[in-house]
């Protein structure tokens, strides 16, 4: 465009300002304004940090005497192995 229009010399701003309206216009048809969302991308990001938050197990419960049988087993275990006791049964 020239910036002219060729019929009588005088510029056509009124038609170039008239195609620019109109192309915004379609633009702006397909947005929606509207803010009444029923979530936000807060809420979304919320709900899908406590879906992947990890969640430990939890073991099952043993009874008294159970603890005790385990208790008895396990210092058993540890008063027949390796004789040598010079530290706390720590290993690195």
């Amino acid at each position: 465009m020239s910036g002219k229009s060729p019929s009588n010399g005088v510029p056509d701003d009124a038609n170039e300002r008239e195609l620019i309206d109109l192309e915004f216009q379609s633009m702006v048809e397909g947005l929606s304004l509207d803010e009444s969302a029923p979530t936000t991308y807060l809420d979304e990001l919320e709900k899908f940090e406590d879906q992947n938050r990890f969640t430990a197990p939890t073991p099952p419960k043993v009874g008294f005497h159970e603890s005790i049988v385990r208790a008895i087993n396990s210092f058993k275990k540890w008063k027949n192995g390796p004789k040598h006791h010079d530290d706390d049964g720590v290993a690195l």
